[in-house]
């Protein structure tokens, strides 16, 4: 939602004018771009066990971040006032920060009782950081507008729903047990201010209904999980959704019960379409975050501009997707969303940029400069990751493997960055055998190096699917993603099985 300029100087009680003032006082001592990034959020969270309201809670988190950049030195401070002794004392630290000497971390002093903090946070690059985005945002391009506000509803519409939810589950199934059930909602306002007079604002909505469920059957016990994630108000709620839910959670639950360890080995794997995509934003998508391409930690640094996988394969990051869990109007330094081809044709494009790494390439941000709050400096950090359809048939894909594994529900893994390797554990997934999908299998790992299973790609499906589940990755800081992609062939990955 984009409101008018008028509400958000309202809510942080600053105007152009203190903001102007508060970038001169902290370049009073040199350095060569300032930023301010003021926030707002109102986060409630409901939880329901086993049909009993369990826990719920509200929480505003308020304040701002000054960053100033001099050289090779970034200074970062905040406060949780904005009133204006408070923000001159937090704009003081960040330049005192950014033109002192040396590097390492500086001890956080309160240098109010309200709590203006400071920290050092490494090196930027020492190249400037140039203007590139004027204007007001723009209303009619905005990509998640609210039409019912979590700020204006009773906690009782989402313990309602909750039921709706646990009702539905627990009908399901008999061998159910124990079902868990949550919401939660997050509304934030935004103003962001920088030294070259660049003035955006805007309200980002997040809802997300999340469930798992326990279930038994002659002592075997099986864990299920669901999640639903969007940039909307409670209009994202619906009984459509429900049913959805229900039976992504419920569904086949006796291939669960019937699932084993299979025989490890190298073998062909095939990726189902969705929540596969995970795999892709690990082990490929943070190794395309320009910061560690910058420092020479990824696998990809010397890659740019040449080929990474087979031809016809494009990868991208979008900030674009209406109401999608990682779009942006546009991201934490005021820089427009958009679509970044990373991948094109099998060829690496471009990796993905906040001001500082664009500036130090000599290219022009994509919009991936993200923070966690405003006590957080932006670094870039994906969005929504995906592969784009090929034009291969998915059921044609399983019937060209004669022996392999098809995986369609992967949980937590591991990569190292630098050398691309990769591990990741399968929730759920089948055997291949002469081309037809046969036994469920579960409790495997998957287990390869990221540049060679894009190099290994045999076959991409036409069926690219966006999972809206709620994926939050984590570097250093944790930011709302999505990921995707279609059903795809690898020729040959390691499975960690029996």
């Amino acid at each position: 939602m984009i409101q008018e300029r008028q509400y958000y100087i309202d809510i942080f009680q600053t105007g152009p004018e203190e903001m102007k003032r508060l970038t001169a006082i902290a370049l009073a001592n040199g350095g060569d771009y300032c930023d301010l990034y003021f926030e707002n959020t109102v986060m409630q969270i409901h939880q329901l066990i086993d049909g009993e309201v369990s826990s719920g809670g509200l929480n505003v988190d308020y304040g701002v971040g000054i960053r100033v950049l001099c050289g090779e030195k970034t200074g970062y401070a905040y406060s949780e006032s904005t009133l204006p002794a408070d923000m001159e004392a937090a704009a003081k630290a960040a330049s005192a920060i950014a033109i002192t000497s040396g590097s390492g971390a500086v001890k956080p002093v309160e240098t109010r009782s309200t709590g203006a903090v400071y920290t050092a946070i490494g090196a930027n690059g020492g190249r400037e950081v140039r203007r590139l985005y004027t204007g007001a945002p723009n209303p009619a391009a905005d990509r998640y507008p609210i039409i019912l506000d979590w700020r204006t509803l009773s906690p009782s519409v989402a313990v309602e729903w909750l039921h709706k939810l646990e009702d539905g589950i627990k009908a399901a199934d008999s061998r159910i047990r124990k079902i868990t059930c949550s919401m939660s909602s997050q509304t934030s306002d935004y103003l962001m201010y920088n030294s070259f007079g660049e003035l955006k604002y805007e309200t980002r909505p997040m809802t997300t209904l999340q469930a798992s469920l326990t279930a038994e059957q002659n002592g075997k016990k099986i864990v299920r999980n669901v999640s639903r994630s969007f940039r909307t108000g409670a209009e994202m709620l619906s009984e459509t959704l429900i049913g959805e839910m229900v039976l992504e959670m419920t569904g086949n639950m006796d291939a669960s019960f019937d699932a084993r360890r299979p025989k490890g080995g190298e073998m062909p794997v095939v990726m189902g379409a969705g929540a596969s995509g995970i795999l892709l934003h690990e082990a490929m998508g943070h190794a395309f975050e320009a910061d560690f391409n910058r420092k020479g930690q990824s696998i990809f640094s010397d890659k740019m501009g040449k080929r990474v996988c087979p031809e016809g394969i494009n990868i991208v990051d979008d900030a674009t997707i209406r109401g999608n869990r990682g779009s942006l109007n546009f991201d934490d330094e005021g820089v427009p969303g958009q679509r970044t081809m990373m991948v094109e044709d099998g060829i690496l494009t471009s990796y993905l940029h906040d001001r500082i790494s664009a500036k130090w390439y000599g290219v022009s941000p994509t919009g991936n400069g993200r923070r966690e709050t405003f006590r957080s400096s932006p670094i870039p950090r994906m969005r929504a990751t995906y592969m784009e359809s090929g034009n291969a048939d998915p059921e044609g894909i399983i019937a060209s493997v004669r022996k392999g594994i098809y995986v369609n529900e992967f949980s937590n893994g591991q990569v190292k960055i630098g050398e691309g390797d990769f591990t990741f554990f399968v929730r759920r997934g089948y055997l291949i055998e002469n081309g037809r999908l046969t036994e469920p299998v579960n409790d495997i790992n998957v287990i390869g190096n990221g540049p060679q299973a894009l190099s290994d790609i045999v076959a991409v499906g036409n069926d690219c699917l966006i999972d809206n589940g709620a994926w939050t990755c984590g570097k250093g800081q944790s930011a709302p993603v999505s990921c995707g992609m279609p059903t795809v062939l690898v020729k040959k990955l390691t499975v960690g099985g029996e």
